[in-house]
């Protein structure tokens, strides 16, 4: 079979990851990266294809009568025409739980960067600053213990639970707000603004939906605490960047940690770039290697029980 992957650079920049996992389920051609208009062209003949952010229309579906299976490098298939996908007898199968300990870790590195502030004391060690300071111990920048603080955790999935478990080794005290009432969960359950209001961090890992979209805007960080930061990991869109920035300049809250955008890459007018205290990483939270070896693994699993007419991870 012939299999096409359409955005290979959004898996594997560095050549740390071997396509030969793929090689051996079919004949591979691999692309770093595909336009709109050449997405059509580049798959070709292929029977698979096998893309992260590519855009798999109707129109491209149309243009590719061999194709018979779309899978993903990602869990999330908004960029997929899965009805039409469907009425064509295309199968559509994604990678769900690759990168949840990698995000969780993430959310802590997070956490711990603005608690303990490493980065500030490097700056002050490296400036001379210990040096000049006539007791054995430096600290004129406030740390924090984690112990005690709240952390308020908006999405309970694979990702949040771990984030849970994580504060709990730390003696956070725990607070979740999730779309359905989890079974058997130790945490205090509530609604998203007692949970906003009672958090000295405030961290995003809900999806994407008509209802979470700009859920993050002026009247939310407006209930936060002024000492409290918010971490999103989840979707650029959950964001009201205008609303998050203004906020920040204002002090309203203590910082935020970003590693998604609305737009992506990063424009350069994005209200957030310069604004103090908003610490923003390149969508890098998934991208640990273990963790892209564990997506190509899943990946490949995918396609091999759809040739043996067992398919998992359907989504269509």
């Amino acid at each position: 079979m012939k299999i096409a992957v359409l955005d290979w650079y959004t898996v594997n920049i560095s050549g740390d990851i071997s396509t030969a996992p793929l090689e051996e389920l079919g004949d591979v051609k691999i692309i770093p990266l595909t336009s709109p208009e050449e997405t059509a062209a580049n798959i070709g003949d292929a029977e698979i294809v096998l893309c992260n952010k590519v855009m798999i229309t109707r129109e491209v579906i149309d243009s590719c009568p061999n194709l018979k299976y779309i899978g993903l490098f990602a869990t999330g298939y908004n960029n997929i025409d899965t009805a039409y996908a469907a009425e064509k007898n295309i199968t559509v199968c994604n990678a769900g739980s690759y990168s949840t300990n990698a995000v969780a870790q993430q959310t802590f590195a997070y956490i711990l960067d603005y608690c303990n502030k490493i980065r500030d004391y490097d700056i002050a060690v490296k400036n001379g600053e210990w040096e000049k300071f006539p007791s054995f111990s430096y600290f004129p920048i406030p740390t924090a213990e984690l112990a005690g603080k709240t952390l308020s955790i908006v999405g309970y999935g694979s990702i949040g639970r771990q984030v849970a478990k994580i504060a709990e080794a730390f003696n956070m005290n725990i607070v979740v707000s999730t779309r359905t009432r989890p079974e058997n969960c130790p945490y205090e359950v509530t609604d998203i603004m007692t949970a906003v209001r009672k958090a000295d961090i405030l961290t995003f890992h809900c999806p994407l939906t008509e209802k979470t979209k700009g859920i993050i805007n002026a009247r939310l960080l407006s209930e936060m605490k002024p000492t409290a930061i918010l971490i999103n990991t989840s979707r650029g869109a959950v964001v009201n960047e205008k609303d998050l920035a203004d906020a920040l300049s204002q002090g309203k809250i203590a910082a935020a940690y970003l590693d998604v955008l609305e737009k992506e890459p990063m424009s350069p007018d994005t209200p957030l770039k310069n604004v103090r205290n908003c610490i923003i990483t390149p969508h890098t939270s998934w991208a640990a290697f273990e963790t892209r070896k564990r997506l190509v693994g899943i990946v490949c699993d995918n396609i091999k029980a759809w040739q043996n007419g067992t398919p998992i991870n359907k989504v269509n």
